[in-house]
């Protein structure tokens, strides 16, 4: 078996509808450029690390082209195969990665496009950390706030321990066949990779990651990613 390489896949079909903006959320520009690229150069920046990188948008989609008129690069791939769901863009983009020649053992890297504060510090973490695992895994945050369980008409039904809870978040490193069998068995249910691994009877490593690696998802999101970013640009 030739050694495994590492590919990213990056999900960017969604309309962004809870983010109250008029087109999909992941090309609304943040510290002057489309969030989408954001995403794309934290990346680029380990362009040598990555065998392929590709965006899956909607079959549709006729902003991407205006939005990221370099793209696709070297190595990198533009899938107009994106699903009804995230779990179907998913399924799809790995199923078009077969097809351009990644192999079942090679890792994928799947980041929400909507991560646009995602490091390449962090996603050198995570490969250093699941590279040689059995499973592979994700970045996740401890959560740090108290966890309320909540009644169906909005009141507090109990408070549940928050010390063995983390807040998911990606990029999620797996085995492209792994991935692609837990996704093709679990259905369109399951909101992020690690969950659809789960449902195989794995357990996928918790990778420490930052607070600030937020899925922009609400419109006081922007505001709050734009600081960041335009503080990030401030420092020496």
């Amino acid at each position: 078996m030739s050694a495994s390489r590492l590919f990213v896949l990056i999900p960017c079909a969604g309309s962004g509808s809870r983010a109250g903006s008029t087109g999909p959320k992941q090309y609304q520009r943040i510290a002057g450029r489309p969030m989408v690229e954001h995403t794309l150069e934290a990346f680029r920046a380990l362009a040598g690390t990555f065998a392929g990188l590709a965006l899956v948008v909607a079959p549709g989609d006729a902003d991407v082209g205006i939005v990221l008129p370099r793209f696709p690069a070297e190595r990198e791939h533009l899938l107009r195969v994106g699903g009804a769901s995230r779990a179907a863009t998913v399924r799809n983009g790995l199923r078009s990665l077969r097809q351009l020649g990644a192999e079942p053992h090679d890792w994928v890297l799947v980041h929400d496009a909507a991560r646009c504060l995602v490091t390449p510090t962090q996603i050198e973490a995570l490969i250093a950390a699941c590279e040689h695992d059995a499973v592979g895994g994700l970045l996740a945050h401890r959560l740090a706030d108290t966890l309320k369980v909540a009644t169906p008409d909005g009141r507090v039904a109990g408070t549940a321990t928050r010390a063995d809870k983390w807040l998911a978040q990606t990029p999620q490193m797996f085995r492209i066949g792994m991935l692609l069998d837990a996704l093709e068995r679990s259905g369109d249910a399951v909101t992020d990779e690690a969950s659809a691994i789960e449902a195989i009877g794995l357990a996928p490593l918790l990778v420490p990651g930052s607070a600030q690696n937020f899925k922009l998802t609400f419109a006081e999101d922007f505001a709050l990613a734009e600081s960041i970013l335009r503080s990030r640009r401030s420092k020496p």
